[in-house]
């Protein structure tokens, strides 16, 4: 598509969202309703966009300040003029898209379609439409064939127009010397004093020009989120879609009704998915891993043919033919090698594990390095907070760290050492050595009858 430029209207408060924050920043399938926006526009080959802000104006720009051009609309007077504030914006551009920023159910082919109409007939403006099933509310279009011949509202339809079920959705493109003409000459449509964009549709009727219309294949791309009920069912196309998707691209969802799959996410061919996954974030699993049952992944890389099962990890990488689980958490920072094993109710936190080290059980991990082939026993800590501050535990190749050991950082073990169960290590271990440290064994014969004899002793004692 060539000189397209796009505007993007999100100054509306969403007051039906009952929500402090800006409607399109509530998010569906893992990002701001606005993102998925930005990321047609993107696809489309449109650079910065422009996004009208009012209601919220803050916040919504700190977070799209990078990816589009802001326009403010300090006083909300409807679709008309919020556009009119952009002209100057893309006054370089032929032709600009109007889209919506409570609309993120559009497809890319959808769109590509729509400007290539548009385009090859030299229109000065194009409706997207849609057929629904109840129309009941929407705006009917009103056309012989693709050409347009108006644009009427619920209220304004006659019986006839009412049974049509052809409904405007609100997105359009315009020819630019056209937009920038007509615009100046709307006029409010109700007792706010609004001018609504539909209102440049009267020009060009009046003036014979040529207006086409568009209608979508999939209804569900009209659906615009004005509430909580709207975002769940767009949550559930969004879901399903993304689901297709990766069903198609050759990955295997045992019980699609279970798995939660967001926007970003990346799969490979061959991988597994089993009940109860939740995949989050920018998350990469590579081929013929499996993942699940009850598996929750937010923004974590995953080596082909690893497997996990009952496992929480946020921000992680991990290596190939990796074995996670049963209810293993991972937390930020964390990094395992090829071959790693991490086993039931194992905590590892901002520590980098080293190629078939194991760490079976039971243990907590925090703030350390491990070598390669090393093995954790039950019950080890790294003790790596002293009240103030963190420290980091060292671990070389070949350690084998006996269960219930505790690691009292900043501590380093050789390589090859060996640590006793039940030892506290509060200083560095040479490699290859032996390090055992526990208190002497006391033990004291009959000590439970001695210790009742006593107290039976006590019992019969005289009271004054």
């Amino acid at each position: 598509m060539s000189n397209i430029a796009a505007v993007i209207m999100a100054a509306g408060k969403g007051a039906r969202m009952k929500s402090r924050l800006p409607k399109v920043m509530h998010r569906l399938a893992g990002k701001p309703l606005i993102d998925h926006v930005l990321d047609l526009t993107d696809q489309l080959g449109i650079d910065h966009p422009l996004v009208i802000l009012g209601h919220g104006r803050a916040l919504i720009e700190e977070h799209v300040r990078d990816r589009a051009v802001v326009v403010t609309q300090t006083e909300q007077l409807g679709t008309g003029h919020a556009v009119r504030q952009a002209l100057p914006g893309f006054q370089d551009a032929e032709d600009v898209l109007v889209l919506s920023g409570d609309q993120p159910l559009l497809c890319l082919e959808t769109m590509q379609a729509l400007l290539a109409l548009h385009q090859e007939q030299k229109a000065v403006a194009t409706v997207l439409t849609a057929q629904v099933a109840d129309p009941f509310g929407y705006g009917r279009v009103i056309r012989d064939g693709a050409r347009l011949l108006k644009i009427v509202e619920e209220k304004d339809a006659t019986e006839a127009e009412r049974a049509v079920r052809e409904i405007n959705t609100g997105t359009y493109c315009f020819n630019v010397e056209f937009l920038t003409k007509a615009l100046p000459g709307l006029t409010p449509q109700n007792a706010q004093g609004e001018y609504y964009l539909t209102g440049v549709f009267d020009f060009i009727l009046a003036d014979g020009l040529k207006a086409l219309t568009y209608c979508t294949r999939d209804v569900d791309e009209a659906l615009g989120i004005n509430s909580r009920i709207q975002l769940a069912e767009a949550e559930q196309i969004f879901r399903r879609r993304i689901l297709h998707n990766w069903l198609e691209e050759g990955v295997t969802i045992e019980d699609p009704a279970t798995v939660y799959i967001e926007s970003d996410v990346v799969l490979s061919r061959d991988v597994t998915l089993r009940p109860f996954v939740y995949l989050k974030g920018t998350t990469v699993v590579e081929e013929n891993s499996v993942i699940g049952p009850q598996v929750d992944l937010e923004s974590c890389f995953c080596g082909a043919g690893s497997e996990l099962r009952y496992t929480v990890a946020r921000e992680v990488k991990i290596g190939k033919g990796c074995t996670i689980g049963p209810f293993a958490y991972l937390r930020p920072g964390t990094e395992l090698a090829d071959g790693v094993k991490v086993g039931d109710f194992v905590e590892i936190k901002k520590s980098r594990i080293g190629s078939k080290t194991k760490i079976p059980h039971l243990s907590y991990i925090g703030d350390a390095e491990i070598g390669a082939d090393v093995n954790i026993g039950a019950g080890t800590i790294t003790c790596n907070y002293d009240g103030e501050h963190k420290h980091l535990t060292r671990i070389a190749d070949g350690v084998f760290i006996g269960s219930n050991a505790n690691l009292v950082a900043p501590v380093e073990i050789g390589a090859h050492a060996f640590v006793g169960a039940g030892s506290t290590i509060t200083e560095g271990v040479p490699a290859e050595a032996l390090v055992v440290e526990r208190g002497t064994l006391r033990v004291r014969k009959e000590w439970r009858k001695a210790k009742t004899k006593a107290k039976g002793a006590e019992q019969c004692q005289p009271t004054n």
